[in-house]
């Protein structure tokens, strides 16, 4: 039996004079279907603390936000160890090993993009972005960095936006999470 691969989401973290955005668009696609229009991709932890948005599935990615929490409990809220930690459970886990999803985390210190292979990637510029429309939303948000006086709010927004004008996977439905260094 042949199974269609659920696409999903573009998911954008943005660091700019002392503001860390994560923003997501809400859709979910089945083959040629879209499944879903307003989904919620993008979520505070850690008492509002950090930032977190996924990409993938999103059962796997939920139970990851609930394994971060955890880690985020246990490390007292520092996101750098609990990332840490949370990505060598994540590749160990036989069971945790199957999850299909990728996380960005950020918090006023940090940001990092988190894989079931281990990764825990820190962006060089401040700038990154995981799932299906990634590439455009990324490549228009260092443009605008680079070249305008934006806030990252700003640049988030923007970017999402001609994301979902390419990318047939990412909508303009979309969330953001705001935090201040």
């Amino acid at each position: 039996m042949m199974t269609k691969k659920i696409r999903s989401t573009t998911i954008l973290s943005v660091r700019k004079n002392g503001k860390v955005i994560i923003a997501g668009d809400g859709q979910v696609s089945l083959g040629q279907m879209i499944m879903k229009m307003g989904a919620n991709k993008v979520r505070r932890l850690n008492n509002d603390k950090v930032i977190a948005g996924f990409a993938g599935s999103a059962a796997d990615g939920i139970a990851l936000f609930e394994k971060l929490e955890g880690k985020l409990s246990e490390y007292s809220g520092n996101l750098r160890r609990a990332s840490v930690e949370m990505a060598k459970d994540w590749r160990l886990d036989r069971v945790l090993r199957r999850l299909d999803a990728l996380l960005i985390v950020a918090d006023t210190l940090d940001t990092f993009v988190l894989s079931g292979t281990g990764d825990v990637i820190e962006p060089d510029d401040g700038i990154v972005s995981i799932g299906s429309g990634s590439g455009f939303a990324l490549a228009s948000a260092r443009a605008l960095i680079q070249h305008t006086q934006l806030d990252a709010r700003a640049i988030a927004e923007a970017s999402m936006a001609i994301a979902a004008d390419i990318c047939i996977y990412t909508n303009t439905n979309i969330t953001i999470e705001e935090i201040n260094e």
